[in-house]
């Protein structure tokens, strides 16, 4: 069989709550397009109600789309549900475990219901990709909350899904933990498997994702290759290491000044409007002395709250 270029692709995928006695009716999804290329991990980023949450339910079958089109490794999922779904597999936010199974017979079960032969099980080998193997026998009640998050992931994957979708996976995860998840996520997505993560720590995604997508009220306002988005803010910024406290914040206009906590000098500008050279004689023609400098380029928070403001700002 062929393999699909998309992992997942959604075309106009609309998803409309109707109107209530209490409450208005709300578009979640405002015919969004994506394209998730087969291989990559993928970031699905926005602020809480964005829709991220609601386009995933919708992949994995719990809400009903309104309209559009969504395919799962090249499935339709209206046309052959069953089968787009076992082509994923998810770990949602909230923390869902049967607490008075063992880790090893909550993967057992999930592999059963998944139709998968007893001789296919990689019951133990998950357990131990997972670091959970000491705990295979213990109750799930006696896990830790970040042993349940990676006993998740592992439930997931019970099936070999080639389309792994991380939901939050390491909120409450510390960090630790958070790098043994996310070492285990590397090598899944270097043996093939497409993972699709939303998170709240920018800078996972940014260490972490080919490609990321920013989805705000339900319409997604950017989707690029990492690096490409970095570039979205024509901006920079030079950190200043005065050789002597400074008392107040240097007049620099048109430059941006702001003094940090550390005592350094931060000033920002437009890469397109001056230069790092420009900025300095500013700083020097202000009466301040240099001891140290370096230069900060702007990371996926700036182009997040840039993308995200601007686009509510036209929104409103």
């Amino acid at each position: 069989m062929t393999l699909p270029d998309y992992a997942i692709e959604a075309r106009g995928l609309v998803k409309t709550y109707p109107a209530t006695k209490t409450t208005p009716a709300m578009a979640a999804l405002k015919g969004i397009d994506l394209q998730i290329p087969r291989g990559s991990i993928f970031g699905l980023l926005g602020p809480n109600g964005a829709g991220k949450s609601t386009f995933i339910n919708i992949l994995s079958g719990l809400t009903r789309k309104t309209s559009g089109k969504v395919l799962i490794w090249g499935r339709d999922i209206d046309e052959r549900p069953r089968e787009a779904r076992a082509a994923i597999g998810v770990v949602g936010q909230e923390i869902a475990t049967d607490v008075f199974f063992t880790p090893r017979e909550s993967l057992e079960v999930q592999a059963g219901l998944y139709g998968v032969p007893r001789r296919e099980r990689r019951t133990d080998v998950l357990l131990g990709a997972l670091g959970l193997s000491d705990k295979a026998d213990a109750y799930v009640r006696q896990l830790s909350g970040g042993m349940k998050r990676r006993l998740m992931v592992a439930k997931a994957m019970v099936h070999n899904p080639p389309v792994l979708i991380l939901d939050e996976p390491t909120a409450g995860v510390d960090v630790e933990l958070r790098r043994q998840l996310w070492a285990y996520v590397v090598s899944l997505n270097q043996l093939g498997v497409t993972v699709v993560l939303t998170t709240h720590y920018l800078e996972e995604a940014e260490e972490l994702c080919d490609t990321i997508a920013i989805v705000n009220r339900g319409e997604v306002v950017a989707c690029e290759p990492t690096s490409q988005l970095l570039r979205r803010l024509d901006s920079r910024t030079v950190v200043i290491t005065p050789t002597a406290p400074l008392t107040s914040i240097p007049d620099l206009a048109p430059y941006e000044a702001r003094l940090r906590p550390t005592g350094d000098l931060a000033v920002a500008f437009k890469t397109r409007e001056a230069g790092v050279e420009q900025v300095i004689a500013a700083v020097r023609a202000a009466g301040v002395q240099i001891r140290d400098l370096r230069t900060e380029d702007p990371d996926l928070e700036d182009v997040f709250v840039s993308l995200t403001s601007s686009h509510a700002e036209r929104a409103a």
